[in-house]
Parts: structure tokens; C-alpha cells; sequence
């Protein structure tokens, strides 16, 4: 099973960080499992989420094209585009 990267920018890092379980309902969505946040250690608000996949090529499409309530959802938690996908 693949494991993709998303790395992107947040408004607040801590802020982000309450949003977990929401992200991981999300990412199960795209049948992602073991999901993981990271937050950089140099106090940027650069942040990156893993998850194993089972389909590298739907996880990039609904990043590239997320759903309104996904998008919803990263606005709530004040995810800063773009979002860069890698495997």
C-alpha cells in the first residue's frame, strides 16, 4: 500500500491540530489508513499529513478538486493552498 505526504501551509498550527479527527474522517474517505500530522520542529506553519492509500491517483484528485464540504472543512481548519501530494 502506497503512503502519500500532503505538505502545506496552515493559518495556526494549533488550531489545525484540533481539526484532527475531522481530517482523518476525511482521508478515510479516500480509503487512507495510519494517518499521521506533523508539525515542522522550526516553528513555521508548515505542517504535513501521511497516510497509507490504496489509490494514489483519487487521494491527488480530490486534492487537486476537493469536494465543497472538504473544502469547507479546510477553510474551518486554516489550510493555507497549496497543498503538494507526494508519494
Amino acid at each position: 500500500m502506497p503512503r502519500v505526504v500532503i505538505t502545506y501551509g496552515v493559518e495556526d498550527v494549533e488550531r489545525w491540530l484540533r481539526g484532527k479527527q475531522e481530517r482523518a474522517g476525511a482521508i478515510g474517505m479516500t480509503n487512507g489508513k495510519n494517518v499521521v500530522n506533523h508539525v515542522a520542529q522550526d516553528g513555521s506553519n508548515r505542517i504535513a499529513v501521511t497516510s497509507d492509500v490504496d489509490d494514489v491517483e483519487t487521494v491527488m484528485a480530490s486534492t487537486a478538486s476537493p469536494s465543497a464540504e472538504v473544502a469547507a472543512a479546510r477553510q474551518r481548519h486554516g489550510v493555507v493552498p497549496p497543498l503538494t501530494v507526494s508519494t
